[in-house]
């Protein structure tokens, strides 16, 4: 196996054209994305866009664990206490929004292979490519309230765009959805069986490219193993229990919210799994998402990530998301001292620094 952390190859196509394939190669750490692989992505994306012979990208990763676990947040633990660092963080930030970006707007046919977990920054790479496909193994989430952060990566755009108010409620509880709930609320587009893949490829290979929309060819064929995908769709426990997400997210204030999403922690079924873990999330980061997903809701993708550039490097410099990943990754204690306790303690001018 390369020590590359990303791998590229060109499938051949029955025509002679090729399928650009990207592969995230760390799968020791859930192939969480680090600035070497963006730097690596980033200018392989814009050669395919410009060769002729590429007809699409497949993004896949190694491992059938993980597609991709988040960002490394590890190196920007560093680049937030180690001196002389600060400005990585703030790269990071910066050249991941560019490949989300690239990724949203990439003008041919890119597959992504959402296999495992799916996670922030995983789900920045997944989120916007054009052919979003789901298997049995995935699990994705966005829970970057109990890291003192919020979901980045365009969730100000993508979240607001799910049914009803989901995405306020999958914001706010970091909730960890499977492959229904994400066609559900907009996530993926197709479900296919993880053992189908080497199936998909070679029906993907074996297409005349040349004399056809690009779109059309991947469609067919997902189309075509999704429907032999049907006996292993889990259910969609979004989808059930959509009316109580609206309900109990459907109030003036986010105190509110947060006081009607806490009452169900008590209860046993996956309402009440999801909402226990409230309890543990950042304060800051919740007034953050409450925030963030009202003041984007007419904005452009390219608004949005504008916007979310300015959040995240103020969440670099003001402690809350340094102490998040102290206390999950670094000393492991779990016990993070959040700058306000409650949502009640906070003072509003806190909270508006971070969008200046």
């Amino acid at each position: 196996m390369s020590d590359q952390p990303i791998v590229f190859e060109e499938w051949k196509t029955a025509d002679g054209s090729m399928i650009a394939v990207a592969r995230l190669n760390t799968p020791k750490n859930l192939n969480s994305l680090s600035m070497d692989m963006i730097h690596l992505l980033k200018p392989q994306l814009q050669r395919w866009v410009k060769d002729p012979q590429v007809c699409a990208v497949w993004l896949e990763a190694e491992g059938d664990k993980a597609f991709c676990a988040g960002g490394d947040i590890v190196s920007l633990y560093r680049s937030m206490t180690e001196p002389g660092t600060a400005s990585e963080g703030e790269r990071f930030f910066t050249e991941e929004y560019e490949l989300d970006y690239q990724i949203h707007t990439f003008p041919k046919p890119l597959i992504c292979w959402g296999n495992g977990i799916v996670m922030g920054g995983g789900i920045g790479l997944m989120v916007g490519a054009s052919h979003r496909v789901v298997t049995e193994n995935s699990k994705m989430a966005m829970p970057e309230v109990n890291i003192g952060l919020y979901p980045d990566v365009a969730g100000g755009w993508f979240l607001n765009r799910m049914p009803g108010r989901t995405g306020l409620f999958l914001g706010l509880t970091g909730a960890r959805i499977n492959a229904s709930d994400a066609l559900f609320v907009g996530m993926a587009d197709r479900f296919v069986k993880h053992s189908l893949k080497e199936r998909v490829i070679e029906a993907l290979t074996a297409s005349e490219w040349r004399d056809d929309n690009a779109h059309a060819v991947v469609g067919r064929v997902l189309r075509q193993y999704e429907q032999h995908s049907q006996d292993a769709l889990p259910e969609s426990p979004v989808r059930q229990n959509f009316d109580e997400i609206n309900r109990v997210t459907d109030a003036d204030s986010l105190e509110q919210v947060v006081n009607q999403l806490t009452e169900l922690g008590s209860r046993e079924d996956w309402m009440g799994k999801v909402t226990k873990g409230l309890g543990n999330a950042s304060p800051t980061s919740l007034a953050l998402v409450w925030r963030h997903l009202h003041g984007c809701r007419h904005d452009s993708l390219k608004e949005v990530l504008d916007k979310e550039l300015v959040l995240s490097c103020n969440c670099l410099k003001k402690g809350e998301f340094a102490e998040g990943i102290r206390a999950l990754l670094i000393d492991k204690d779990l016990q993070p001292r959040w700058r306000y306790a409650s949502l009640e303690e906070m003072d509003s001018d806190w909270i508006d620094d971070f969008f200046n």
